[in-house]
Formats: C-alpha cells, sequence, structure tokens
C-alpha cells in the first residue's frame, strides 16, 4: 500500500513593526529556505549597493534641498504678489469712488446754493445752508480719504514693485540651481538605475521581516550603515570592541550577530573574498 505523503503549510512569519537586528538575532521562526551565511552575504552585498546609491546622492550635496527651499520662497512671494495686486485694485477703485463722491458733492453744494437764491423764507433757507454745510463736510473727508488712500497706494505699488524684482532675482538663481542639479543628476541616471534594480533585485531574495530590520537600522544610521564588517577585533559601525566568543560566531556565519552598542549586523570581512576596509585604505 502506497504511503500518502502530508502537505506540511509553510507559516510566514509576519513583518513587526519596528523590528531591528536585535529582535531577529533571538527570533525562532525566521524565514529557513535560504542559510544564514547566505543571508548574510545577501545583506552585506545590498548593504554595498545601497552604500554606492548612497555616495551618487551625496554628489548633489545641499542642492535638492536648496533648490526645494527655493521654489518655496518664490511660491511664497508669488502669493504676497497676487495679494498685493488685488490690494492695489481695491485702493485705486476706493479713490476712484471717492473722487466720483466729491463730484457728487460739488454738485450738490451748487445745487443747493441756486435754490438759496429762490427760497420763500427763514427755514428753508436754514434747511438748505445746512445740506450745503453736510456736502461740504462730506467733500472735504472724501478728499481727506483720497490723500491717505494715494499714499497708501503709492506705497503698495513701490513693494510690488520691488517684491517684483526680488521674485525675478530669486527665480534666476532658482534656474541656475535647477540646471546645476539636473545636470549632475543626468550626470549619475544610468548608474543610479542600474544600482537601484540591483538593490531591488538582493531585497527579493531576502525575507520581509529581515528586510524591514535592515531598512530600520540602515534608516536610523548617521551613516546609513546597517551591516558592516569586523576590523581589528571591532564593530566596523561604532567602532567598539567585540568579544572573542562573538568573533568566532561571527568568522563561523551560522547566526546573526548583532553589535550590542550599535544594533547593526556583524560579518566576516571575507564574506565576499575582500576586505572593504583594506580598500578605503588603500584608496
Amino acid at each position: 500500500m502506497a504511503t500518502v505523503k502530508k502537505k506540511t503549510n509553510v507559516v510566514v512569519p509576519p513583518v513587526v513593526e519596528g523590528e531591528t537586528f536585535a529582535s531577529l538575532q533571538i527570533a525562532k521562526n525566521l524565514d529557513t529556505q535560504i542559510s544564514i551565511e547566505e543571508k548574510l552575504r545577501l545583506l552585506y552585498k545590498l548593504q554595498q549597493t545601497d552604500t554606492k546609491i548612497d555616495k551618487l546622492v551625496l554628489l548633489r550635496g545641499e542642492l535638492p534641498l536648496e533648490v526645494a527651499d527655493l521654489e518655496d520662497e518664490v511660491a511664497g512671494m508669488e502669493t504676497r504678489s497676487a495679494n498685493l495686486a488685488k490690494d492695489i485694485a481695491s485702493t485705486k477703485e476706493y479713490i476712484a469712488q471717492k473722487k466720483q463722491d466729491v463730484l457728487n458733492a460739488k454738485s450738490l453744494i451748487e445745487k443747493y446754493e441756486q435754490q438759496c437764491k429762490n427760497v420763500k423764507n427763514n427755514r428753508e433757507y436754514d434747511s438748505l445752508t445746512k445740506e450745503i454745510e453736510y456736502q461740504d463736510l462730506d467733500r472735504q473727508v472724501s478728499e481727506k480719504n483720497i490723500a491717505d488712500s494715494t499714499l497708501a497706494l503709492n506705497d503698495k505699488q513701490q513693494q510690488f514693485e520691488e517684491l517684483a524684482n526680488t521674485i525675478a532675482a530669486k527665480k534666476e538663481n532658482l534656474e541656475i540651481k535647477k540646471g546645476e542639479l539636473d545636470s549632475i543628476i543626468e550626470e549619475t541616471r544610468i548608474q543610479e538605475e542600474e544600482l537601484l534594480k540591483e538593490s531591488e533585485k538582493i531585497a527579493e531574495k531576502l525575507d520581509s521581516r529581515t528586510l524591514n530590520a535592515y531598512n530600520k537600522v540602515r534608516s536610523n544610521a548617521h551613516n546609513h550603515l546597517a551591516v558592516v564588517t569586523v576590523s581589528r577585533d571591532s564593530c566596523g559601525g561604532c567602532f567598539n570592541k567585540i568579544p572573542a566568543q562573538k568573533i568566532l560566531d561571527i568568522n563561523a556565519s551560522k547566526k546573526i550577530i548583532v553589535c550590542e552598542y550599535c544594533g547593526r549586523i556583524l560579518v566576516k570581512p571575507e564574506i565576499e573574498g575582500e576586505v572593504p576596509q583594506q580598500e578605503e585604505t588603500e584608496e
């Protein structure tokens, strides 16, 4: 009678938010589709590739931030300029209205003065006189408003012109900065695209928990190094001394070893048949 083999379901451990290499080091349910040694080799290779990408980004320096700041500054100035333009137009309309009020007041004064010549009694004369005084006062107020608004208008127009000149200068500087940034990006574009594809290809071979921990440690490290080699019995990331027993475990590449000081994964220098620290010294 043939024996029927039962299918075993592979349980994929969930990604833990905020997981680090330290938690992976003691985890019992890690993905075992690849050996620890192969996983360490992939992590180291991923780190080397991402470091090359970091160096290309570093070539851009502060330019991306400068461009972004200038764009925000120009946008803010243009909004202020648009508001000033609306304010100027509104002030001009107000002055025009007050000028019309002056003309209306003068017209009424002339009308009432003519009526005063044909009044039949003192009461009618007093009433017309008060109307003339009221319209003359209204004219004086309107003329004062015109004078004050004209001064304010001149000041706003001067601000508008100065702001327009500043915006033009900022835009010119922005175009120069954008040109410099575009030039650098274009020079490194092909190389960066190739490295990004290589990084994605390596990352696909790693389980989600390990990759999540790698990204978290890398994002928290000032130099973006999550996987480092041992150099002179010290961590290649924080340079703290490593105990002798841990160095033996690192060289064996049978389990994940994490620096107790900085949380980076430690690998042997010979993991790819080369010693990165010596290469950097020779350069």
